[in-house]
């Protein structure tokens, strides 16, 4: 088993009391983890199988952390998807299928197990590694960044909406003017919006981005997902870098060396080709 010892997957699945579950697949993985799929793999010390993992987050008897890793994905996305839709599922994965039980969790999680001692992390001597803990997110860096490319993903439409396509110009190869465009309306997140003409930044992702298409990158760089229509909602991340788009709209940039600032970028005639080759080269859910 990897990344633990026999004691510890006992130690984990005695009585152990589920908080939440996610994905640790190629096309749906806790970004904040990392830029890619095997990247995010090596964060909890695991290797990036082809069909990836379900992570079960939940303490013991005793209070403790522990993140059990299974090779049923399908178990737990359908825990997932009945949780989504307010509906109760006992997800209980067979012994057979833990891969290995970790101290700690990865990610941060907001509630705890009702009638055990507060979430805490397990004794050193019932595991071999230390605990896992979430990402600090605390200062922008490339976990916050992630986030913040999460957050335009899932709330897009009111991210879309402080745009006027008529107040920023869009990048181009000939252009070299610096003149700025500000969204005029915040949602409320750290990260405002808004965007540059000329801009290095931008430039340089878009180059990467191409680059991609040429010379595929690790897997889950790229991914697309289902958005409203015929559109796709597509994610790429890159170093220091983050992008998320929709095929049939705009993108907005997320850069490490630009704390809280989104960069939108409009379509233009360059970026409707490059999103379709993105898309048709990204992995997505089965």
């Amino acid at each position: 088993m990897a990344g633990t010892d026999e004691d510890a997957v006992a130690a984990a699945d005695d009585a152990l009391y589920v908080l939440t579950a996610v994905l640790l697949t190629p096309a749906k993985f806790p970004s904040v983890l990392g830029d890619d799929y095997p990247e995010a793999c090596a964060a909890l010390g695991l290797a990036p199988l082809a069909d990836g993992y379900g992570l079960v987050l939940g303490q013991d008897g005793d209070g403790s952390r522990w993140t059990v890793v299974i090779d049923d994905v399908s178990l737990v996305a359908v825990a997932i998807a009945s949780w989504d839709c307010g509906m109760e599922y006992d997800l209980s994965p067979d012994e057979h299928t833990v891969v290995a039980a970790l101290p700690g969790w990865p990610l941060a999680v907001a509630v705890a197990a009702p009638g055990v001692p507060a979430p805490h992390d397990p004794d050193p001597e019932a595991a071999d590694r230390a605990p896992l803990t979430p990402p600090d997110t605390s200062t922008w860096g490339p976990a916050q960044r992630r986030l913040g490319a999460d957050e335009i993903a899932v709330q897009w439409s009111l991210w879309r909406e402080q745009i006027d396509d008529a107040e920023f110009p869009t990048p181009g190869p000939a252009e070299d003017t610096d003149e700025a465009a500000e969204a005029t309306e915040d949602t409320g997140a750290d990260e405002k919006p808004g965007s540059t003409d000329g801009h290095q930044g931008i430039r340089r992702v878009l180059a990467e981005a191409r680059g991609y298409v040429d010379t595929p990158p690790p897997l889950g760089r790229v991914r697309s997902s289902f958005a409203p229509g015929d559109a796709r909602t597509l994610r790429a991340d890159g170093p220091g870098w983050s992008l998320v788009a929709r095929t049939d709209d705009m993108a907005f940039v997320l850069l490490d060396e630009e704390p809280g600032e989104v960069l939108p970028v409009g379509r233009g005639p360059e970026l409707p080709g490059l999103l379709e080759a993105l898309d048709k080269m990204a992995v997505r859910p089965l």
